[in-house]
């Protein structure tokens, strides 16, 4: 999946809100593009996750301008005023609303289960103010690559929280790992401190991935083979989902909403 800025802008001129930016990102190859001023790295966020049209150039997935579906593949993350959660609510309070927002259970016991699979069981109570960089970005992302068809992230100016870019550069290149295609708006003294640091070969990363699918694929094969003779499925529909939250209701996590 490869979403492509081809000299997008918004405004004309040294003063526009958007100067002129070109960048890649695509599946296995991390983007990472530079902006600078209060304003810029929203709208870039906006036009790189389809929210927004730039006044030039083209913004491309898979070599189509279909902004709806760009929309539809791409989350924005920590996207200030847009997908920015406030400070002031718990690790845990973030996670069981992003849950229930991507249809999923969002109880106690299953947001739970969650921070202990992504490595913050012991930040449940931590507000997000106090969130280390790092695992800001890791709760973020985490939370929005598990919407319904999103393969893709605009990670907005995550070295505005501080900490050490190298950290939370390695949660960017381990959901890449991944298969995800991650855009990385920042600012021009964290892209220097990106550019420095040496890049995994995420195409290695990407084959061993694609062997350990085939494998577990061939032997859920020979599983359902084995398994002809054996009960039907079991009354319960473990496709649906419980979305309703526990007793303690919780706040949105949207500063626009």
């Amino acid at each position: 999946m490869r979403l492509e800025l081809d000299h997008v802008a918004v405004g004309e001129g040294p003063g526009a809100p958007l100067p002129e930016l070109t960048v890649v990102a695509d599946r296995f190859s991390p983007g990472f593009v530079a902006v600078e001023t209060v304003d810029a790295p929203v709208l870039a966020s906006l036009v790189a996750g389809g929210r927004m049209a730039p006044t030039q150039g083209r913004v491309t997935l898979d070599g189509s301008d279909d902004a709806a579906a760009i929309r539809a593949s791409f989350a924005l993350v920590d996207t200030p005023s847009v997908a920015e959660p406030f400070s002031s609510l718990t690790v845990a309070q973030v996670a069981r609303e992003e849950l229930a927002l991507a249809g999923l259970r969002s109880d106690r016991a299953s947001t739970a289960l969650l921070l202990d699979e992504i490595g913050l069981a012991e930040h449940r109570s931590t507000r997000l103010q106090a969130l280390p960089t790092e695992l800001r970005v890791r709760l973020l992302c985490e939370l929005a690559v598990l919407r319904e068809g999103v393969d893709g992230l605009v990670l907005t100016s995550p070295e505005r929280h501080g900490g050490d870019v190298a950290a939370w550069l390695a949660v960017v290149h381990d959901l890449v790992a991944r298969g995800v295609t991650v855009l990385t708006i920042t600012g021009f003294a964290a892209l220097a401190a990106v550019e420095a640091l040496p890049v995994p070969d995420f195409a290695e990363h990407g084959e061993h991935a694609a062997g350990d699918a085939d494998a577990d694929a061939d032997a859920d094969a020979d599983a359902d083979a084995d398994a002809d003779d054996a009960t039907g499925p079991d009354d319960l529909d473990t496709t649906s989902f419980d979305t309703t939250l526990d007793d303690n209701a919780v706040a949105s996590t949207r500063e626009d909403r």
